[in-house]
Order: structure tokens, then sequence, then C-alpha cells
């Protein structure tokens, strides 16, 4: 360990050296203040490092046990539990929603498939007609009938628009219904996936996890202040979107009662609420673990080769459409994962699947290499496309591959 690197902890495979000092280079020239990567191939464990402080105000040290919140991550985990209840057949990409949640027709939803919802194309992307008015109301069980209320903002299936918090919630009464024993997400996740695989990452923090070993979050969008002091770190196509409360950014992304601000999420009474789309604590080394397994073929989770499939092929926006109507880019959607797309390029190939989350976090699976990886941090970055901290690592990653 040279002196740059001092902060840096874990280990690194032989020949994933340059990981290491990527990762290192982030403390002592990219102002990262606590952060977490980890990469699994071909079942075996190359990359787990972890260094800086988990919380700025105590300095107080980033541990191998640390957890920390990631934002819209959590949607990639959220849809493996549907891709677990398809491989046990419970549930058809291509049925209708409705056929499982009968609610869900109401308002000219009846013939929306799992599919073009999982895709962000359902129109439902808004808040509007949601009731926030405290931290339990974002537990999926609280919106059901509001969700199912909703109206389609556009005909189903031509447009694609990020459904930023609805996605979650929506996946959370699917998976609801489905199940024989009709158990919430975060639940099914916990019993289902991440405790048979050995991964630690909730979706609902469990009331005996200490919260000392959570990473205090940093920085973030909490103010016009905050804004305009990083308009070089945004990019400007959705920047604006924030400073309009008629534009569809605004209504689908953006909480009425703030209580969805950055720094609520250090809060204990909002770090246990089960809110699929992304409320998600875990660590680097769980995340990429669960990654892995769905790139090397998800066997120990029942995955069939036909979802796979599905899942690795190429997606394009809905004809005639150059970007996403809310991120204002050309993000693209998969059965609950992102794609990879110009505007959020990761993977060695369209084959991959993942997500990445508000701040810099981004965890995904690459079927080429056989790898699953993850890369966190609390200090909040402001790139909606790529924070360059996890790109940096990203990409020595790749390059010792």
């Amino acid at each position: 360990m040279t002196a740059r690197s001092e902060t840096v902890h874990g280990s690194v495979a032989p020949g994933f050296e340059p990981v290491r000092e990527a990762f290192a280079r982030n403390f002592s020239g990219r102002g990262e203040l606590g952060a977490a990567c980890a990469v699994f191939r071909q079942s075996r464990k190359v990359v787990d490092l972890w260094g800086g402080a988990r919380d700025d105000r105590t300095r107080a040290p980033w541990q191998e046990d640390t957890l920390v919140p990631v934002f819209s991550s959590t949607k990639g985990f959220a849809a493996m539990t549907l891709a677990v209840a398809n491989g046990r057949g419970w549930l058809e990409y291509d049925g209708k929603v409705a056929a499982y949640w009968p609610e869900f027709a109401h308002n000219g939803k009846q013939d929306i498939t799992v599919r073009t919802l999982l895709g962000h194309r359902a129109g439902l992307c808004t808040l509007d007609g949601l009731r926030l008015r405290a931290f339990a109301d974002f537990d999926t069980s609280a919106q059901a009938a509001s969700l199912a209320e909703k109206k389609p903002l556009w005909e189903p299936g031509t447009r694609q628009g990020y459904h930023c918090w609805t996605i979650g919630w929506y996946m959370g009464e699917l998976l609801r219904r489905v199940d024989p024993r009709h158990r919430s997400l975060g639940r099914f996740f916990r019993e289902e996936i991440a405790g048979p695989l050995g991964a630690e990452f909730h979706i609902g923090l469990p009331p005996e996890t200490p919260q000392e070993r959570i990473a205090v979050l940093h920085g973030g969008m909490n103010s016009v202040f905050q804004l305009f002091s990083h308009l070089r770190e945004m990019d400007t196509r959705i920047l604006f979107q924030f400073f309009n409360p008629w534009s569809l950014t605004w209504r689908s992304m953006i909480d009425p009662k703030q209580l969805l601000k950055h720094d609520n999420f250090n809060r204990r009474e909002l770090q246990s609420v089960e809110m699929p789309a992304g409320n998600g604590i875990g660590s680097a080394r769980g995340m990429a673990l669960l990654f892995h397994e769905f790139a090397a073929g998800g066997k120990k989770l029942g995955l069939t080769p036909e979802f796979l499939a599905d899942l690795e092929s190429p997606v394009a926006l809905p004809p005639g459409e150059k970007i996403d109507r809310v991120a204002r880019m050309d993000f693209r959607f998969s059965l609950g994962f992102a794609k990879p797309s110009p505007d959020l390029p990761f993977g060695t190939s369209s084959r991959a699947f993942g997500i990445g989350g508000a701040g810099g976090s981004l965890a995904f699976a690459d079927p080429d290499p056989g790898i699953g990886y993850a890369y966190v941090m609390n200090h909040m970055g402001f790139s909606v496309s790529g924070d360059p901290r996890e790109r940096a690592v990203r990409e020595a990653v790749y390059g010792c591959l």
C-alpha cells in the first residue's frame, strides 16, 4: 500500500492490482469520502475493497461490514424478485398485470403487460394522486389502492418515462399478488434471494441491524443552492426540469412534501420502510454477489434460460422516441433492469443489465466476462449518467479483465 492509498482496506486477486490503485485515487484526487467496491467472477471474489469515512462529521471509518443506502440501485434487486417468481411459474412477463392484480385494470390499464410496466412504458410515472404525508406512506401496502386507480398518461407502450418511485410500489404489489404466501417484496427478497445466497442487502432495514453500521449520506440535491453549486456535474437536459413544477420530471421524481430529500434517507424511520424503488441498503460485496449469480445463469435461484435470453437481448426505445420522457436521456429498461445505452454505458455488450442510483452507485451483471460488479459511496455525486469515481474503478476492472 502506498501513502496515497493508506485509507483503503480489503483485497484484490492477482492481476487486479490496478483496481486498488484506481479506488485509492478516488480518495486522493476525486474527493471521495467513504466507499466500497466488489467484483465476483466465475464464482470467485476478485475485488473486495473499502475505505474512507462512513460519517464525515465523526470521521468514523468505513468498516468491512458497513452498509449504505443506494437509492435507485435498489430497483435491480426488486426486479430480481419478479425474476424468481417467473422461474417458479407464478408470473409471465407477457401476461397482463390485471390477470394477477384485478384492481389494476381500472382507468384503461386492463391490457398493460408486466413487460410494459417493467419497461417504464405504462405511463404511470407521476406521484400525482398519491398521499405521501409520512415515511410510513412510502410502504407498498400504503399505496396499492391509489396505484390501481391511476390513469396512464399516454397509450401504454408508445412512450417511455422513468417510473422513478412508482415502479417499486407496482413491483411490490405484483409480487405480493403472485406469491402463494403473499409476502411483501422486502421479505420475499430476504427469504428467497439474499438469505440463501448469503448476500447482505436489505429492502427495508431489519430492526436488529445496528445503526452504527450504516454509512451516513452527505451532500445530494436537497436545495436549490446545492443544485447551482454543482451545475458542471449535472446534465442540462434534466437539470432545468427540476425547476419546473409542471414538468413530467418534477411530477415523477420530486416528492411535494420533501420527505424523500436525500438527507432523510439517513433517518431510521425511512430506512426501515420497504420502498422497492429507492431505499435499499447493503454492501458492495452483497450487491456484486447477487448480480454475479444472475451473470452466471441463476441456477441457485431457479432462473430459466428463456428468462436470461430475454433479459440479455438488446433493447431500443419505443419507435419514434429519442429520449426517456422523465429522465430526458436515452435510458433503456428490460424486465425491471436498466440496459446499456448511449447515456448510460456499462458492461462489454448489450447483454449486460443492472442499474445505478442517485449519488453515483452502480451494480450490474455482465454475462460475457461472467462478472457481478458494485460500487457504492456515501458522498453524493450529481452526475445522472455515470459518476466519475465509479467509472474510474469500473474502467480499471475491465482493463484487468
